[in-house]
Order: C-alpha cells, then structure tokens, then sequence
C-alpha cells in the first residue's frame, strides 16, 4: 500500500481524457458503423442439394466481406447441419447478391432460391431511443438508490465513472469502424452493471472506514487505504471477467467477436473507473465541500 493512489488522481483525471478524446472526435468525424439490426439488411432463404454447416456458409459469406452476418439453419433433427439456410447481411445490390448467390453455387453445389427479401431494421430508431431512455433511467434510479444508501456525492460519482465507461466503450468501436449491433447493446449493458457493481463495493469500504474517521484525519489517506483493502477483489474480479470474455473472442465464432470486444474493453475501463476515477472525483467534491465550509465559518467570524 506504498503507492497512494489518491494523491495522483490528476494523472488518472488525465488518462480518462486521453482515453475519452479520440473515442469522442472519432464518433463526431466519421460515426459509427451500424449493424444490419440498426440499418436493416437483405435476407436470403437457400435450400442447397446437401446438408451445409454454419461455418461452409460464413466461409463463402467471408469471400465478400459478409462474415458478420447472421446465419440460421432450419431444424431437421440434427444440430449442426441442414439443407435449409436463412441468411441475413446488409443490405445487397442486384450484382452483390448474384455474386453470392453464385459463390455458394460454385463452393457448395446446387441449391434453390426459395426467398430473396429486403428486411427493416429489428432495432429501428424509435427502439434506440427507448433504448437511450432507459438507459438514462436507470442511470436516475441508480442515483436513487445509492443516495439512499450511501450519500447523494457517492451517487453522482457513481454515475460519471459509468457514463466514462460508455463513452470510452463506444468511441473504441468507433474508432475501430466495428459493427454495433444488438449483441454490442446487451455487452455496454453488462458493463454498465460490472462497473457499478465494482464501484459500490470500494464506496461500501470507504464508508465502513468513514465510521471511525476523526475532524483531523486525511480523507485522501482514509480514501487509499479502502481503495487498497478492496484492490485483490477487484483485480480477481475483472480478470476473471476478461478471461472468459478473451477466450469468447479468440475461440468463438465471428458472430460473438464484437460482444466479447465490448466485453473486453468496457470491463477493463469499468475496473479502472472504478478504483481510479469515481472515488477520486467523491474525495475531490468532500475537499472542496470541506473547504467552503472552512471560508464561510472564517467569514462568520469575522
């Protein structure tokens, strides 16, 4: 406990802009690539001569640069392998879809066209911004609940390291030009619940430590020591999580590729959030609350 990680928290204020920076003007310069669940796509309904597999498919699909699209075989009683595919990628031109359509024929054999369809989006606009809604909600109940708890600063505090985790998680994949789909919406949740979670229990050590804090104690010092006391289970905790999500993304399928990457890069910034930035704003806010208190008594004073 010889490193104090509270009287460096500039340098950790300083990392989360260097962090949030490029995520943010690489959202305003080029945005995001959406998915084929927020833009829509085209769906192609093939009945081939043979039974095919997911993966003879997405090895053709990867010839054109669809291999994020999603692939369903229809039941036939076994598991892995069907004549009947349904496929569903972004949206395809006439000549997109014959060259497909004739890649499948020459690497998998005959086949019948039973439907071609353009398909709306399943995450249309109205839901992302019920989706946003919600999100913001939640953020208010959880306000709510840990001033009930705690106290109105651990709160507020709470809620910037999460609002920090999913500005840094997005602008990443922005950054990356990765598909954001409805895969990636259910991983920033998963991590926005990671991160509190995190971060309320070094908020519970501080306060069982707050128990027995004197006028003339270092709240700096009080802050670190809990920081220190929770630092093993967090370190456990989010190694724990990245390893599971780091096997999902080099070992799983291309379809789990970016829910696990948001997985990887929101987990990591939620356990760095949690020990270096939300208590180091609530010991900021105690200082500065303390320091006010000092200038109004030194002015009734007077």
């Amino acid at each position: 406990m010889n490193f104090d990680i509270v009287k460096r928290r500039k340098w950790w204020y300083l990392l989360s802009v260097c962090l949030l920076l490029p995520g943010l003007l690489s959202i305003a310069i080029q945005g995001f690539n959406l998915g084929i669940d927020f833009t829509g796509g085209t769906l192609l309904d093939l009945k081939f001569s043979r039974p095919v597999t997911v993966a003879e498919v997405r090895d053709v699909l990867k010839d054109y640069q669809l291999e994020n699209s999603t692939i369903q075989l229809a039941l036939t009683g076994q598991e892995s392998v069907s004549p009947n595919v349904f496929i569903r990628s972004h949206v395809l031109n006439e000549d997109e879809r014959r060259a497909v359509l004739k890649g499948f024929e020459t690497k998998l054999g005959a086949f019948e066209v039973l439907r071609v369809e353009k398909v709306g989006a399943v995450v249309g606009s109205e839901l992302t911004r019920q989706a946003v809604f919600a999100l913001v909600i939640s953020w208010v109940l959880m306000i709510v609940y840990i001033t009930y708890r705690f106290e109105f600063k651990f709160a507020v505090c709470g809620i910037l390291g999460l609002v920090h985790d999913v500005i840094i998680t997005i602008g990443a994949f922005s950054l990356l030009q990765k598909e954001i789909d409805a895969a990636f919406v259910a991983a920033l949740l998963t991590v926005v619940g990671y991160s509190i979670n995190d971060t309320i229990v070094i908020f519970d050590r501080i306060r069982e430590n707050l128990r027995n804090y004197k006028k003339n104690d270092d709240i700096e010092e009080l802050v670190n020591r809990s920081v220190w006391q929770t630092m093993t289970r967090s370190i456990y905790t989010v190694l724990t999580v990245l390893f599971a999500a780091g096997s999902l993304y080099w070992f799983g399928g291309e379809t789990t590729k970016n829910f696990s990457l948001a997985l990887l890069i929101g987990i990591a910034v939620g356990a760095y959030s949690s020990i270096f930035t939300s208590s180091q704003l609530w010991v900021d806010w105690k200082e500065y609350d303390e320091k006010r208190r000092v200038e109004v008594k030194a002015k009734g004073a007077k």
